[in-house]
């Protein structure tokens, strides 16, 4: 345990808005945090209860609290972010550097400028616009660019040692500025007007465009009015295919989605309209444990720690509303010197960004917990967590699902060692049991689950996991007993008291001892995978057999009643309700229907 002497820091803490650093015993920064007020904050760390496991292993290392005080919250909030990026501590979270980002590089050294993508340290002369969300989005705006302004993108070597223009000339992609076939006046002009598009300012670009346009056309200079006409019909077919709905503006859309350990936030960024393009972020969180501080975080992180002006848009639209939102607003505010919101709650357009951000948000959580590499370490940290003498091959895991007894169905879930194995996958309809009964469900689902294995129908799994408690649990152990079948480590998962991811509770079989693993172990995620995909794949089949079941038609389930019987009742009353409705000698007058199948229409339809 710490050393440090809580308690006596805590009497000398100011009231008053700023940061803190907190240190291990080496004086490295363990965590950065902010506060409005800095006593009550920092308190809030060494209550006796109510910390979780990764705040108790943050404080079990503190030796030192450094503090700096502030004048404003907005202040203290740009000040956190600052030091985040400079000291990296592991507590925090941390997104990959800036130099990961394509930015559009224009030389400035050169006569004849060149557009080109960069990535990486900007050691070049020149400007840098940026940073885009992906180099696809870059290549996009240089395709773009070359084909209306003819700006060249060749490298500088390649440029000094023409003799005579290249192809990228004979397809007008290049005005020729390596063999001057044009004047540095004129390639200024294209250079200009193309960093007015980079920049987002269209609508003035193609008014200028037009009006010199008219002026060439009227000083009867033809042939350059019609090189500008091409240039305003190009971009303002570009325009109608990249706004969305008519609508301007520089926004960027954040959805977050999490599942079993993994957090990933989906950026869609738009810049006066266009969508530039879209990114994944999969950031490590330590400490925030609900989906608004994890917001809070990476908006802070991503806008804040880079500083980049012409990165921060307008409007920053959420499908979570972060946490300390109106000091988060005050800060991009300040940063960007102008006024910048945070939205939640959005409608028409921006409501349908907001669903694309998050399926694709959704995606990327699927594949980085469906990626080899990311199972593999999982199933190691798994046997290494249980203990195993050999890494685990198969896990399978066991849930039922049904509404107050309606349509029981028990689902089974496969992983290998390369993630969901979904041929693998199996649904139980639970029939001739008391409603709502789980126990007899699940009893039913293992039976007949392990009887087709034993059969050789697939493999047996090394790790049989229960959705459910202690009860569930004992319930697969006689099941498994009964049926002879050994070499299969039993577990169960239940929902904690909080019932929040991460507080699960994991029984051992046989034992019945709780296995208690951190929130961060890649074992627990392991296991909240394959728990959450049972759970999934029975709800989703509960609900088809529950939605067959209440759309099937009465008349189906008569004994002694086909297709051309009921089709007979139907066309001659006219609909089930009139048909139950009608008396023995009114059902006996239909084609077909004797007195005695008559008697038994009715008592079915009366019965039931």
């Amino acid at each position: 345990m710490s050393s440090f002497d809580s308690q006596a820091f805590l009497q000398h803490a100011s009231n008053k808005p700023g940061v803190y650093r907190m240190l291990d015993a080496q004086g490295e920064t363990l965590y950065v945090g902010k506060a409005k007020n800095l006593k009550k904050r920092l308190g809030s760390y060494f209550r006796a209860t109510g910390l979780d496991s990764k705040t108790m292993a943050l404080v079990g290392h503190i030796h030192n609290i450094e503090t700096t005080i502030t004048s404003s919250e907005t202040e203290a909030l740009l000040l956190e972010q600052n030091l985040i990026k400079d000291k990296r501590p592991p507590y925090n979270i941390l997104l990959r550097d800036d130099k990961s980002y394509p930015y559009i590089f224009l030389s400035s050294k050169d006569p004849f400028p060149r557009l080109a993508l960069h990535r990486g340290a900007k050691k070049e002369a020149g400007e840098y616009y940026g940073p885009y969300p992906s180099a696809s989005a870059v290549r996009e705006s240089l395709a773009v660019l070359q084909k209306v302004f003819h700006v060249r993108q060749c490298e500088d070597n390649f440029f000094r040692n023409r003799t005579r223009p290249c192809l990228q000339y004979q397809i007008k992609r290049c005005s020729g500025p390596c063999v001057n076939l044009v004047t540095p006046e004129v390639y200024a002009e294209d250079v200009r007007h193309s960093v007015m598009f980079i920049e987002g300012h269209n609508d003035e670009m193609t008014r200028e465009l037009a009006t010199r346009m008219q002026a060439l056309a009227e000083q009867q200079r033809f042939e350059e009015a019609a090189v500008l006409r091409d240039q305003v019909r190009d971009l303002r077919m570009i325009q109608e295919r990249q706004y969305v709905d008519g609508e301007k503006g520089d926004v960027d859309v954040l959805a977050l989605a999490a599942a079993a350990g993994v957090v990933c936030i989906h950026l869609m960024m738009f810049r006066d309209g266009r969508l530039l393009g879209s990114r994944n972020h999969i950031p490590k969180f330590v400490l925030e444990a609900t989906a608004a501080e994890q917001m809070h975080a990476f908006i802070g992180q991503y806008y804040l720690s880079n500083n980049h002006q012409f990165k921060l848009p307008r409007e920053v639209i959420c499908n979570v509303e972060p946490a300390e939102v109106d000091s988060l607003v005050a800060a991009l505010s300040q940063v960007a010197v102008r006024q910048v919101s945070i939205a939640a709650s959005v409608r028409s357009h921006r409501q349908k960004w907001l669903e694309l951000a998050l399926t694709n948000a959704a995606q990327g959580v699927q594949d980085k917990l469906n990626s080899r590499q990311s199972v593999e370490r999982r199933f190691a940290a798994l046997a290494e967590a249980l203990q195993l003498p050999a890494l685990p091959k198969r896990l399978e895991c066991f849930d039922i699902s049904h509404t107050m007894g309606e349509a029981t169905v028990a689902s089974c879930v496969v992983f290998d060692q390369s993630g969901p194995l979904k041929s693998d996958y199996r649904r139980f309809n639970i029939e001739g049991i008391t409603p709502g009964d789980d126990y007899a469900a699940m009893k039913q689902a293992l039976s007949r689950r392990f009887i087709r294995l034993l059969k050789g129908e697939s493999r047996m799994p090394d790790i049989l996991l229960i959705d459910g408690g202690l009860g569930q649990l004992k319930m697969a152990e006689t099941v498994i007993a009964e049926l002879g079948v050994t070499g299969v480590v039993l577990m169960g998962i239940a929902k904690g008291i909080s019932r929040k991811a991460g507080q699960e509770t994991l029984i051992m079989g046989g034992s019945h001892l709780e296995l208690a693993l951190p929130t961060e172990s890649p074992a627990l995620h392991l296991l909240q995978h394959i728990r959450d995909e049972a759970h999934r794949f029975a709800i989703t089949a509960h609900r088809q057999r529950r939605g067959k079941a209440r759309t099937k038609s009465l008349l189906e389930t008569i004994p002694g009643i086909g297709p051309k019987k009921r089709r007979e009742l139907l066309q001659h009353f006219g609909g089930q309700q009139e048909i139950k409705r009608a008396s023995i000698d009114d059902l006996q007058r239909v084609s077909g229907i004797s007195r005695l199948l008559a008697e038994t229409i009715y008592e079915y339809l009366h019965s039931a």
